[in-house]
């Protein structure tokens, strides 16, 4: 009996110390997050003084002289983002109000003229851009044109300023900080810089902050959702700090986007992935609190909304229909027992909507094909869908390889995820199928139709630009090299070299075209499209 009570004893002490370690430990721990969060804190409290965070209520600042590169519409897939010159840049920012109001004068300049974003410029364009809250809308004169797509990431823009970010970290709930080496060679001769960081998350946005020895913000970075690439860094760099009415702020700008590969010119998985500079000026203005006029949003901005995705389908011939109803169009074309899709642009709304189209049109017809004429965000961003719908993506060889690393990712998308990345398919990695296009022509039959794929050669746009012909039907489609203006506008005074390289490589392989389907704008009678393009010299 003696021996069963102190057992019992015995027991009864192991529960009371376990329960004490329990307590013990998670006193520690509290201790331990309270610790984290006060050098959290006093990291940022330092950061905020020496930069004056504190006095700023707004700011705006300028500057000349800088570039835009213009995201996702690089030459080739290892080419760097084509830029334009920045001839101006303003920005004011309310962070009370959370507002900004932004301007650029882009010009061409001397940067070369080859890739999208519609380069090259002609002339000066100006551009006003705005955010305020959840609204956003740009300005061209005294018109307003709503964007109400673009306010989360303008927005995010606020915070990605190096005073926005010290703002958005003191309002943070879960503001975190460690130190560690990063950046190339140091002022101290050796490699890497001891760096201070602040992370916290903005709704969806994880961001993070670097601060140096002079506790000044001189990196931040956060990621932000692309179709093709999903989670895509975004980052900002910050130099040159100086002095303006008791705040610091810096004066060299310098921002990527997509990882900075040039240190690593094969990318991953040994295929060219170039393209990250989107951004870069030296700013000489900067004028601390000085907010500008109110910014009120328009009537017609509080009302317009994000638009439904919207099919409509044309038929151009028995078998063959251009679905449009957006600004990316495509073009579907039924074949003995399967179906062709010719471009596959935006993201997977529009995919899910065009294919479900595809399905009343051809309801005992799989899609076994989706031609990519070529690269670029806007025109291979739905790509992904209908490789998870089992389609087999057809591309030039040229982006065969990129598209194997963009499209393969299997990589959770945290921020906007897709039916690739949360139900891939079985041992999709060991059948997926990629066609590509080798002898710069490519033919896709099931006996009677016919539909060629062919490199449009000397192009300026993109590398490996396919156009695809029905010869039976006499169609041409293209994307981006000719997009016609609206039915009673009129053309250019002169064509670009997009469109004479169009013209030209229909001419070189003696194709027979009545009409176009171009991927952007409306049908065109090939008579009307050779009048202008061989109307004189190109531009």
């Amino acid at each position: 009996m003696k021996g069963i009570l102190g057992f019992r004893q015995r027991r009864r002490m192991r529960r009371k110390l376990s329960l004490l370690s329990i307590v013990s430990l998670i006193l520690l721990m509290l201790m331990g997050g309270k610790a984290k969060a006060q050098d959290a804190r006093a990291v940022l409290q330092a950061a905020v003084k020496s930069m004056g965070t504190d006095s700023l209520k707004c700011i705006t600042y300028s500057g000349t002289g800088g570039y835009v590169g213009i995201v996702g519409q690089n030459y080739a897939p290892g080419d760097d983002w084509p830029k334009v010159e920045l001839a101006n840049f303003s920005r004011t920012i309310n962070f009370d109000g959370r507002a900004m109001r932004e301007e650029q004068v882009r010009r061409q300049g001397n940067y070369p003229q080859r890739g999208g974003g519609g380069i090259p410029l002609q002339g000066e364009q100006r551009q006003i851009n705005l955010v305020s809250g959840n609204y956003a809308w740009n300005l061209q004169g005294a018109n307003v044109n709503p964007q109400p797509a673009a306010a989360q990431t303008r927005q995010l823009e606020i915070w990605l300023d190096p005073h926005g970010f010290l703002k958005g970290a003191i309002a943070a709930k879960d503001l975190v900080s460690f130190e560690r080496y990063e950046g190339g060679p140091a002022r101290d001769g050796g490699f890497g810089e001891k760096r201070k960081i602040l992370a916290y998350t903005m709704g969806k946005f994880r961001i993070q902050g670097s601060i140096d020895d002079r506790d000044e913000v001189v990196r931040v970075q956060t990621f932000v959702p692309t179709p093709l690439l999903g989670d895509t860094v975004e980052e900002k760099t910050y130099g040159a700090y100086k002095q303006f009415g008791g705040v610091k702020f810096p004066t060299n700008f310098h921002h990527h986007t997509n990882w900075d590969h040039e240190e690593r010119p094969q990318g991953y998985f040994g295929v060219r992935d170039g393209g990250h500079n989107s951004f870069g000026i030296t700013i000489a203005n900067v004028q601390p609190n000085v907010c500008g006029e109110a910014i009120t949003v328009p009537e017609a901005v509080q009302k317009a909304a994000i638009p439904p995705v919207r099919v409509e389908s044309q038929r151009l011939a028995d078998g063959v229909f251009y679905l449009t109803g957006g600004s990316h169009h495509s073009v579907a074309v039924g074949f003995s027992d399967f179906v062709t899709v010719v471009e596959a642009p935006l993201d997977e709304a529009r995919s899910l909507a065009v294919i479900a189209e595809v399905k009343r049109l051809f309801p005992d017809k799989r899609i076994k094909y989706v031609v990519s004429t070529h690269h670029h965000f806007d025109h291979s961003g739905g790509l992904r869908t209908y490789v998870h719908e089992g389609a087999i993506p057809v591309a030039h060889r040229d982006i065969v390889p990129y598209y194997y690393y963009a499209v393969m990712d299997l990589a959770p998308r945290t921020l906007e995820p897709d039916r690739l990345s949360l139900y891939p398919p079985d041992e999709f990695q060991e059948t997926f199928v990629l066609e590509a296009v080798q002898n710069d022509k490519y033919t896709i039959s099931d006996g009677t139709r016919i539909m060629d794929l062919h490199l449009v050669e000397g192009n300026p746009h993109a590398v490996g630009m396919l156009m695809v012909h029905l010869p039976k039907e006499r169609i041409l489609v293209e994307a981006d090299l000719f997009n016609p203006p609206a039915p009673n506008a009129s053309y250019p005074a002169t064509p670009s070299r997009a469109a004479t390289s169009l013209y030209n490589n229909v001419q070189r392989l003696k194709l027979q075209v009545d009409q176009i389907a171009p991927i952007h704008g409306r049908l065109v009678p090939w008579g009307e499209f050779a009048k202008f393009a061989s109307s004189g010299k190109s531009n």
